[in-house]
């Protein structure tokens, strides 16, 4: 939770003159009771989640409502400047010391920043700044882009190089002094190493727990019976702030400085010169942080760390941009609570609180029984979310959740919604545990693991659960296997749910090729009943596949849909090999290694007819994949599967195009980004069909990185290891002359 500050910065009524016309403006009508009433209740509720945010740790609101709350907060005293008070959210900074630390007074201020929300706000605050810089330096200043660490602000102390004090920021003025737990933080040294230390100096930085020390946390706190925390910072600051100091040595706390307060005997130019030197003391420095040249440097690091946000050690939720130059900084000067030389800028919120209505169960195609959570709907990263997966019975204890909790729900990515954790200072009691079923909600068959050892669920009746049979078509139809557009998930549910006729056209998708229309016409689905195009509430069962009989056309005919899925499935027949391996749904055999099977064997027959060592020496396949192919062809009912399709005319082997010469034999390629002249699939089918590897991820062992537009962290991992980077047209020259020609045209 940060504060954000208008660029225009008001003044406190006492301290500030006014003028005949405001103190008219007061007595009018234009500031209502309902407005000072919504005054009040946003300062009452902002200083209350500071509260709980800063001295609590357990915050009640996400930082999207917060944000939300206190920008509208904003928009009022921007128009009625008569109700700001001194005590108002926007005259402070942060929360304040607890009477359970001593109080310390910070040698120099710790201010908050300025948060801007969009490139534009951004774009506004970089021009004016500049401007301001250019007025008074001369010249245009140059940025510090860094990562703004989701963690608690600490100021530290050394004198001589030694620490002798911790502090929290509290209001930035006091502090709480946290030394004693600070000296239990490994990465905090209580000895600078080096050189020319200052007599005196305040370093800031940010404690946090990395994302995978915190997952690990969290599940020890719920197996000692305790709540889980919402998020890496609250448990950041729940563990910084014990009596015990034990306790805080106990949780795996880190720290990365990001700046200077108060020094004596030190004389430096530049932030970044800075950290090179804290460094060079042995204190941790984010690795993270970069120079910017330009406006369009600052845009381009935010974009880039916007893409890599979930591969970080840490959390972030924005970056921040700082006047590099100290001079610089001193000049352009501060509000009553912000840097005038530096901002952050906040990425859109990927976490919202929402209510947990339910725990259900999905069946998938493979009879994994997984939970999900049923949601009130909550808009989060540009869409509306009403379920999240729950993965196992062990992930739901693990997080902690209960049926009815408000919970921390993440889009990670912006793709796929996560629920964190409970928000457990918001339980009343009514909450209650979910309790896995023991039998499929689909088939009622008995849910039991795979093997021994499993924590999954899986249903027991793989060839005739419903739940599983509308999957695996589904499945098989998808863009990674046949590519049936006209399939989609509610057309496979209609072909295969047993509701009306009670028998449904497809019991096995061994009969999928051998459908015909005429086995479509009394298939009917569920839907909601409208009338003049809004719902009812009513529900009604409608033919799917033909047109509903009218009086003006009482015969029913084949939608447009159903005659292009028919089309479509005759297309699909002719799709190579691997799409094939891909539809069967065998378990871990996923496009990788559907590509590597068919480009060694070539045909269905000789993958079935290979034993354990042959298909396990396959790169990219190994033992577990090998036994799964092996399982899956032991049974009967699959090896129809494959019989059947065959028999429909459905495409089981490859034949080698020998015009394509080998020109990539073991080399490994990885393509990242857009290429204008080639799919992703036509990419890997090009490096494949010449004798490579087409990898998905950067290694040494990776022998070219083909780099098209908006190439991200592949891209990074590639310059970092020194390997061979090419675009487009050195990937065409690759393809078509092996590397030799790679480095004839590069010379």
């Amino acid at each position: 939770m940060t504060e954000n500050n208008t660029t225009q910065q008001t003044a406190p009524a006492e301290t500030r003159a006014e003028s005949p016309a405001e103190n008219a403006a007061e007595n009018t009508a234009e500031i209502t009771e309902a407005l000072r009433a919504e005054y009040a209740e946003l300062t009452d509720k902002i200083r209350a989640a500071r509260r709980a945010y800063y001295n609590e740790d357990a915050p009640f609101l996400s930082d999207a409502e917060y944000d939300a709350l206190y920008r509208r907060l904003e928009i009022i005293e921007a128009e009625h400047p008569h109700l700001i008070a001194n005590d108002s959210p926007t005259q402070e900074v942060g929360g304040e010391a607890i009477e359970a630390f001593a109080p310390v007074t910070h040698l120099q201020r710790m201010y908050s920043l300025e948060d801007v929300f969009s490139f534009e706000e951004l774009r506004a605050w970089l021009t004016k700044t500049e401007e301001s810089a250019r007025n008074l330096t001369g010249s245009a200043p140059q940025w510090l882009t860094e990562l703004k660490i989701d963690g608690l602000a600490v100021n530290l102390l050394y004198r001589n190089g030694t620490l002798v004090r911790a502090a929290t920021r509290g209001d930035g003025t006091t502090g709480e002094d946290v030394t004693h737990n600070v000296r239990t933080i490994a990465s905090i040294p209580q000895q600078l190493t080096g050189e020319n230390h200052p007599e005196e100096i305040e370093i800031r930085g940010e404690v946090f727990i990395s994302s995978a020390d915190f997952e690990k946390l969290n599940e020890s706190m719920i197996a000692a019976g305790k709540n889980p925390f919402a998020n890496p910072r609250n448990a950041a600051a729940g563990s910084l702030r014990q009596k015990d100091a034990a306790v805080t040595a106990s949780r795996p706390l880190s720290m990365y400085v990001h700046g200077i307060g108060s020094r004596t005997g030190l004389d430096i130019a530049t932030q970044y010169e800075t950290y090179d030197l804290l460094a060079s003391w042995g204190l941790p420095v984010s690795p993270y942080s970069e120079i910017a040249d330009n406006t369009e440097a600052v845009f381009d690091f935010i974009n880039k760390y916007g893409e890599q946000r979930h591969s970080l050690v840490h959390e972030i939720d924005g970056i921040v941009i700082k006047v590099n130059d100290f001079a610089t900084q001193a000049q352009l000067g501060y509000t009553s609570r912000v840097p005038r030389w530096a901002v952050a800028y906040k990425y859109p919120p990927e976490e919202v609180h929402t209510k947990l209505l339910d725990i259900r169960v999905d069946v998938g195609r493979t009879g994994r029984v997984t939970p999900y959570g049923v949601m009130e709907p909550v808009f989060v990263s540009g869409s509306t979310v009403e379920r999240a997966t729950l993965h196992n019975q062990d992930v739901v204890k693990a997080k902690g959740v209960l049926i009815g909790d408000t919970v921390v729900l993440r889009k990670a990515g912006d793709v796929i919604p996560e629920i964190v954790a409970p928000v457990v200072a918001l339980r009343d009691g009514t909450e209650r545990e979910f309790v896995m079923p023991s039998e499929c909600p689909s088939c009622g068959s008995p849910l039991a693991p795979g093997k021994e050892g499993d924590v999954d669920l899986r249903c027991t009746n793989p060839r005739s659960c419903p739940a599983q049979l509308t999957e695996r078509v589904y499945y098989a139809a998808s863009r990674g296997a046949f590519d049936i557009e006209a399939l989609g998930f509610e057309a496979a549910k209609a072909l295969t749910s047993p509701a009306t006729p009670d028998t449904p056209p497809l019991t096995t998708e061994a009969h999928l090729f051998s459908l015909n229309i005429e086995d479509l016409r009394e298939v009917t689905i569920e839907r909601e009943k409208k009338v003049k195009g809004v719902g009812t509430g009513k529900m009604e069962r409608v033919p799917y596949f033909y047109t509903k009989p009218t009086k003006a056309r009482p015969e029913p005919k084949p939608t447009k849909n159903t005659l292009n899925l028919f089309a479509e499935l005759e297309k699909a027949k002719q799709q190579p090999l691997w799409r094939v391996l891909v539809a069967l749904s065998i378990r871990h055999v996923g496009p990788t290694a559907a590509r590597a099977l068919a480009a060694e064997f070539g045909s269905m027959q000789a993958i079935r007819e290979a034993d354990r060592e042959r298909l396990a020496a396959v790169d990219g396949v190994g033992t577990t994949i090998a036994d799964s192919i092996i399982e899956w062809f032991a049974e009967d009912w699959h090896a129809e599967v494959v019989d059947s399709w065959a028999a429909a005319g459905v495409r089981m082997e490859d034949s080698r195009d020998e015009s394509v010469e080998r020109t990539l034999e073991g080399l490994t390629v990885v393509v990242t980004g857009t290429l204008n002249g080639y799919t992703r699939d036509g990419a890997k089918e090009a490096i494949i069909s010449r004798g490579g590897k087409a990898s998905g991820s950067v290694s040494k062992k990776t022998h070219f990185v083909v780099a098209g537009a908006n190439a991200g962290s592949k891209l990074d991992k590639a310059q970092q290891l020194g390997l061979k980077i090419l675009d487009e047209e050195g990937f065409t020259a690759l393809l078509e002359g092996g590397p030799e020609a790679v480095e004839s045209a590069a010379e």
